[in-house]
């Protein structure tokens, strides 16, 4: 996966308004703007875990029927007859694409458990994308989104807000160092791991994780239900 070309993308017929990553930033926003409104009802939803429990397990089953279905068109390529994906490339997605998988990606945020990979990625597929060009955009939606609300608890932390408050008078030199480093350290095995991901997804699909999800959701429910028992 590489950058879009700027501005007007690898085909020339790209504007401001519909390249990747301005599209990125309007599922961002189409994201952010709810999911701040619903801060109070995330913050309950964390606390469950039978929302976690479920949300991984409907994730998982949407996901392994996302993929399924569009097993055949991504086998047959873009020549394939009657295909269920017409935009093989992040490069021609669209406005409206974004703003449906912005929208999509409000239930990550909402129900914790969901994933938002999950959702942007299965969002994407029901729009008509390939696997490859909803796993390329979801990765650079994740980048606006994880730098906004990494930066948002980092101030919360400095001002001496929340309960992970370490105020910015508590920081010395040797503070901001290490946590420079560690910033800098943790994005880019980030990177190359989302990098790996997204190249062994390709080849083999989302079943693996589907079930992976399931099975880590079934378990969570069954210790929720022996915990609320007792």
């Amino acid at each position: 996966m590489r950058l879009p070309a700027l501005p007007r993308g690898e085909r020339g017929d790209r504007t401001v308004i519909t390249h990747p990553l301005s599209l990125a930033l309007v599922a961002f926003v189409v994201t952010a703007i709810p999911a701040f409104l619903l801060t109070k009802v995330i913050g309950k939803h964390l606390e469950s875990l039978t929302i976690m429990g479920s949300s991984l397990v409907v994730g998982g089953i949407v996901m392994w029927l996302v993929d399924a279905r569009n097993a055949k068109s991504e086998i047959g390529g873009q020549s394939a007859a009657n295909s269920l994906i017409d935009t093989w490339r992040m490069e021609a997605m669209s406005l409206g694409q974004a703003i449906w998988i912005g929208a999509c990606q409000i239930f990550s945020a909402v129900f914790p458990g969901t994933s938002r990979s999950m959702s942007t990625i299965a969002a994407g597929q029901l729009a008509g994308m390939s696997r490859s060009a909803a796993l390329d955009f979801s990765f650079f939606l994740s980048i606006p989104t994880m730098v906004v609300a990494t930066c948002y608890d980092l101030l919360k932390s400095v001002r001496g807000k929340g309960e992970n408050a370490i105020g910015v008078s508590h920081i010395d030199p040797h503070g901001w160092t290490v946590l420079a480093i560690g910033f800098v350290v943790s994005f880019i095995v980030a990177y190359w791991a989302v990098a790996w991901f997204l190249a062994w997804v390709r080849r083999r699909g989302f079943a693996p994780f589907a079930i992976y999800r399931i099975a880590v959701g079934a378990a969570v429910l069954a210790w929720a239900m022996g915990f609320l028992g007792r």
